[in-house]
């Protein structure tokens, strides 16, 4: 039986839940336009409790989602509390601190879903703690890693989160045995495979897509999906980094990637010789004879990508998912059987079952006649599981 404190407690920690589960839906609303800052979400709380201000980080240089909460407050947010997906920075960037923001109006209470893991910005529970205030931390803590799994990635690991999309049928082909495979999909899935894309700092895709489809990898511009309030904030093409993984530098001069339309990389191997114009960006191989990814994910993250569509074929996505680089998997399957032709996925380093690359679904939605399957890798051991 539980004690009168517990039956205290438990309200308390459903209406902390409650707020913070607001502040994380609002966070999301600032995918694509943020990087390389973090989306972050904030609800503040007047002293009776009440909901007096609420916003999100909405682009990079903006103000941050706390000072934008606390406008909205104004005088109520004294006394009260705020919730906030993220911790709150503490250094002055383009912005001032949010810990100092928060110190200025007066809050007693500061819940936090996830501390900070860069040392420049970390610091603000604890400033906050010195001046007084209440800080809790934890509070739908995996709710605020997914919305911000992107950064986060970037944050600790030192690389860009990769999300590799494909398209298959129900059998898994993504060609046919001609090697056709203009569309598997449905021209719905296509339009949300481009609002998914403007959300991204790069595409890449490997010489052998290039090769066979001459694609742009553009973000063209899309109408919202249905029930989504921001898709990216995006509005006409966004200029997402193009990156060709081509080792020998085989991409035609006319490719379409070379277009001009956006800013494109050829990730080529370090010795190659070629005098293709083009920015070429030189990374060592792998002994399997192509690139090093980890080290041309690491090239890019010192450009300043937070996040990576990953586009490329089979080979591609079996040398990405061999490696451990793929953080999310997005799939779109259409209700079609081909029974023959290319395989979604190639070797990714699976020689027995108990080697199988295992994931958990985050979502699956209908997208015009197809469906759209989200999910994520799971560690080989539960306990790293974030």
């Amino acid at each position: 039986m539980e004690t009168p404190a517990q039956d205290i407690a438990r309200p308390a920690r459903d209406v902390d839940a409650a707020h913070m589960a607001r502040a994380v839906e609002l966070a999301a609303r600032g995918h694509g336009t943020t990087s390389p800052n973090p989306v972050v979400g904030c609800v503040v709380l007047d002293a009776a409790g009440d909901v007096a201000g609420e916003g999100f980080h909405a682009y990079a240089g903006g103000p941050h989602a706390e000072v934008v909460a606390l406008r909205q407050a104004g005088e109520r947010a004294r006394g009260g509390t705020a919730y906030v997906t993220l911790e709150p920075c503490d250094h002055t960037g383009r912005t001032g601190p949010c810990s100092e923001a928060l110190l200025a109006a007066g809050v007693a209470r500061v819940v936090i879903a996830v501390t900070d893991p860069t040392p420049k910005a970390a610091g603000g529970a604890g400033r906050l703690r010195a001046h007084g205030v209440a800080v809790e931390t934890g509070v739908l803590a995996r709710e605020a890693e997914r919305v911000n799994a992107e950064w986060l990635t970037f944050a600790r690991l030192g690389r860009p989160h990769v999300t590799w999309k494909f398209a298959a049928t129900l059998d898994g082909r993504s060609a046919a045995a001609d090697g056709t495979s203009q569309w598997i999909t449905s021209p719905e899935a296509r339009a949300d495979v481009h609002r998914l894309r403007a959300r991204a700092d790069a595409v890449v895709a490997g010489i052998g897509t290039v090769l066979a489809d001459d694609p742009r990898l553009t973000a063209r511009p899309q109408p919202a999906a249905s029930g989504e309030e921001n898709p990216g904030g995006v509005a006409g093409v966004r200029s997402v980094l193009r990156v060709v993984v081509d080792p020998d530098a085989r991409t035609p001069p006319a490719a379409r990637v070379l277009d001009g339309e956006a800013p494109t990389l050829i990730a080529t191997a370090d010795d190659t010789a070629t005098d293709l114009q083009a920015e070429l960006l030189r990374v060592p191989r792998h002994p399997d004879g192509g690139l090093d990814l980890p080290r041309l994910l690491g090239e890019l993250a010192r450009r300043g990508v937070v996040s990576v569509f990953l586009e490329g074929g089979p080979t591609l996505a079996g040398a990405f998912l061999k490696h451990g680089l793929v953080d999310r998997v997005v799939a779109y399957v259409a209700p079609a059987l081909l029974g023959s032709g290319a395989a979604a996925l190639g070797d990714a380093g699976v020689a027995t079952i108990a080697a199988v690359h295992r994931l958990a679904f985050d979502d699956v939605s209908p997208v015009g006649p197809d469906l759209r399957l989200t999910a994520r890798p799971l560690p080989l051991h539960p306990s790293e599981e974030v």
